[in-house]
């Protein structure tokens, strides 16, 4: 699977192969293994500087793109982990502003998997176990932590209140059911209640919680609320009647900011396509502004917004070797939050859509939004993984055996192309146009 990547150098591949050959933890959950590994590694996440951790069902990526742009537009440097990769399993770990080198990659790696080797770690805890140990030993000011899936029981939930300077929620929604809603007794069971609550488990005593979500949904606000009491995390929720809100400047994609009833900052436009993004930079916003460890100007906020690149997240790509001269959108999205927010960015327009999306997520999260807009539909697999065939994206739906193939039976009528339905199948784009992510 793509999931573990492939390196051109032979010491990292031979560290990936180790991960690839690691086996999945059947119906484990917890934090004890992730725990036990950092305790082997001499608890490298307590030698962190200040950390800015996000969770979320839809836009927790974005919102970190976001947050490191105005934290480096002030000047610091940042570490950030985020997953998953697109092209290299480099792009996991940047520190101090660049991607981890081949050479330190392979030594944490190495050392992460030898010092776990009869705990049975999974990717994802070894992945977050070297990008904490590599944040402790290279020098930075700040750094910026994406949760994996969920929240409560996320490997980056080894992080401790004295390393936070913030934790935020992005927008929720439905994603990973068959993980985040399996039965436990003393959770809720109502679905949405259910993500808020797993959300809201990287809440921690004294550590502003920066909420975005559905806080209009009675059932996750109650839900955060109750996780965030008890542990004793303060909330700034967004909204009319929270502590701040956000929203569109005149419709030229510029961030009008608030707190309580007053105007804190307009902002220039921002940097990252799509109305959904407003929100997401008015939570990094947020986030740094609810918060005391690290000062940022609203000069560097500005700054920020404005120059932050999230790729595969409504990307127009470059021209290059799969795109020639025409107009190619990439997303990655595939459940129906962003289904809606690709809906929404397209409406109105026609286009072309060529989809790939692993079995198991819903084809109509994003046919059903994009309907009107879809001159033709080509489905093609997505590399690695088992692939919704193009009989399931409705009868008109044709098949392609590649990205390459798709393009090439387009009709050459001057109308966009939208390349969406999957992260794997985003990296695999960006290789074969020359955009490899850096």
């Amino acid at each position: 699977m793509r999931d573990f990547g492939r390196s051109d150098d032979p010491r990292v591949q031979a560290q990936l192969d180790r991960l690839g050959a690691l086996s999945l933890p059947q119906g484990r959950l917890g934090l004890e293994t992730i725990r036990a590994l950092m305790e082997r590694l001499g608890n490298p996440h307590r030698k962190l500087p200040p950390v800015f951790h996000v969770a979320g069902t839809n836009g927790k990526g974005s919102t970190c793109a976001f947050l490191r742009a105005m934290l480096e537009a002030q000047g610091y440097k940042v570490h950030v982990t985020t997953s998953p990769h697109l092209v290299r399993y480099n792009e996991r770990i940047r520190l101090a502003g660049e991607l981890i080198s081949d050479g330190m990659l392979a030594d944490v790696l190495a050392e992460v998997l030898d010092a776990g080797e009869d705990l049975g770690p999974s990717f994802f805890e070894v992945t977050i176990a070297a990008a904490f140990l590599a944040f402790s030993r290279v020098p930075a000011d700040v750094c910026v932590v994406e949760v994996g899936m969920g929240g409560r029981f996320d490997a980056t939930n080894v992080l401790e209140p004295d390393v936070l300077a913030a934790c935020g929620i992005a927008a929720l929604g439905l994603d990973h059911e068959r993980f985040l809603l399996a039965p436990e007794e003393g959770v809720p069971t109502e679905p949405m209640a259910r993500i808020a609550f797993e959300k809201a488990g990287i809440a921690k005593r004294g550590v502003p919680l920066v909420t975005l979500g559905t806080w209009h949904l009675p059932e996750s606000r109650t839900a955060i609320e109750k996780v965030a009491a008890k542990v004793g995390a303060p909330i700034y929720p967004a909204g009319l009647y929270g502590a701040w809100a956000a929203k569109t400047g005149g419709g030229n994609g510029r961030l009008i900011y608030g707190e309580g009833q007053a105007c804190y900052f307009h902002t220039p436009p921002i940097g990252l396509p799509g109305h959904h993004q407003i929100q997401n930079a008015g939570l990094a916003v947020a986030m740094l502004r609810f918060q005391d460890k690290v000062q940022v100007s609203e000069a560097a906020m500005k700054a920020g917004i404005a120059g932050a690149r999230w790729p595969a997240r409504m990307q127009r790509l470059n021209a290059g070797p799969l795109t020639g001269a025409r107009e190619v959108w990439l997303d990655g999205g595939h459940n129906p939050q962003a289904g809606a927010m690709i809906g929404a960015h397209f409406e109105g327009q026609r286009l072309h859509l060529v989809i790939g999306m692993i079995e198991g997520k819903d084809p109509a999260s994003l046919i059903g939004p994009l309907g009107p807009s879809l001159a033709s539909i080509t489905a093609v697999p997505v590399p690695g993984h088992d692939w919704h065939p193009a009989s399931t994206f409705g009868p008109n739906a044709r098949p392609a055996l590649d990205v390459p193939s798709a393009m090439a039976m387009l009709s050459d009528d001057g109308l966009p192309v939208l390349i969406a339905g999957s992260l794997y199948l985003a990296g695999e784009v960006l290789r074969l146009n020359d955009e490899i992510p850096d």
